[in-house]
């Protein structure tokens, strides 16, 4: 495979706020259909998984196993996931695109929900697609929210990953969860903390039903996800409030005690990032950590107009992973 140009966007694409918007609203992703796969998690709970596998009869196509990980209230079915998942399927490698706990069609059972540092369902997703057996190298992709999980995942557990996983690229992550959220919640950025907030807010009116110890008085008040951690987020994960939350899920506090070769992609034009998540003095000397930061992109952004329909972060992943 030849060395992938930096990326270039569409000339109809001149801002952050299109480069972010555009393929989140308009982009159409034509898939091999999911098989759902419901696995219960060691706390009473449960996780729906999301595969696409190739045929037994393709020689090797079942050696190897992309799991996906999505962003912030996003599922396997966002058209950045759907397309990532095509590109290794075509490729001849099985995909397992999870969702998080109350991310999938039905509510998950217990008061907790998913959240930035959820490492514990990963590691769960990862030793269930190990148990079948069929699986010799298994690589790790994760978007935003999703980025900083895996990169969690991998520092926390240094050296003592399973020697299936081969390697890990993630995109627009918020490896600095409190700057990341003081940079969302600018004026600039309005209309994205206010499609986040809709959509958090339903689930916890949702999950209230359930569980009525969940407290919803004044929650029409709450008008920046800051405010929505520290009220709910964090103390629902057991966490003291939101500073508490951000400093133990950040991913940068664990990504230097990764040992597995690992590509951050983060765009320098990324509305959602601040510049403390981009540390590129603390990887750039990493031994198995890249951290590139084109200087455009947006938030999973990357939009390529192209006949073969593969955004550039699904051809720098396959160049990445497959060289």
């Amino acid at each position: 495979m030849l060395p992938l140009n930096p990326y270039s966007p569409p000339p109809l694409l001149f801002n952050a706020h299109l480069e972010t918007i555009y393929p989140s609203l308009f982009r159409k992703v034509e898939t091999q259909p999911y098989r759902r796969e419901r696995i219960e998690t060691p706390d009473d709970d449960f996780l729906d998984l999301d595969w696409m596998e190739n045929p037994d009869s393709n020689p090797g196509a079942s050696s190897q196993l992309v799991i996906i990980s999505h962003g912030m209230e996003g599922n396997s079915h966002r058209a950045y996931v759907r397309g990532m998942a095509r590109a290794f399927f075509n490729e001849g490698v099985d995909v397992l695109a999870w969702n998080y706990r109350g991310c999938s069609e039905e509510m998950n059972r217990l008061v907790r929900f998913y959240h930035s540092g959820a490492t514990e369902d990963l590691e769960c997703v990862i030793s269930h697609a190990l148990s079948s057996g069929k699986y010799t190298q298994i690589f790790l992709i994760g978007f935003s929210l999703g980025g900083n999980l895996t990169l969690k995942y991998l520092g926390e557990r240094g050296k003592s990953i399973p020697r299936q996983l081969a390697k890990a690229v993630t995109f627009s992550v918020p490896m600095d969860l409190a700057t990341g959220c003081l940079k969302i919640s600018k004026r600039s950025n309005w209309v994205y903390t206010q499609r986040f907030l809709k959509s958090a807010k339903r689930k916890l009116r949702t999950k209230a039903i359930q569980h009525p110890q969940i407290n919803l008085d004044g929650i029409e008040s709450i008008k920046n996800l800051r405010d929505l951690d520290d009220r709910y987020t964090a103390p629902l994960h057991g966490f003291a409030d939101a500073p508490h939350y951000y400093a133990e899920c950040s991913a940068g506090r664990y990504v230097t005690n990764i040992t597995l070769p690992t590509l951050i992609v983060n765009a320098k034009n990324d509305p959602f990032l601040s510049p403390e998540c981009s540390p590129v003095s603390l990887l750039q000397n990493h031994p198995f950590v890249t951290l590139e930061t084109p200087d455009r992109g947006g938030h999973v952004g990357w939009t390529l107009f192209n006949a073969n329909g593969l955004y550039w972060s699904e051809l720098r992943a396959l160049e990445f992973i497959q060289p």
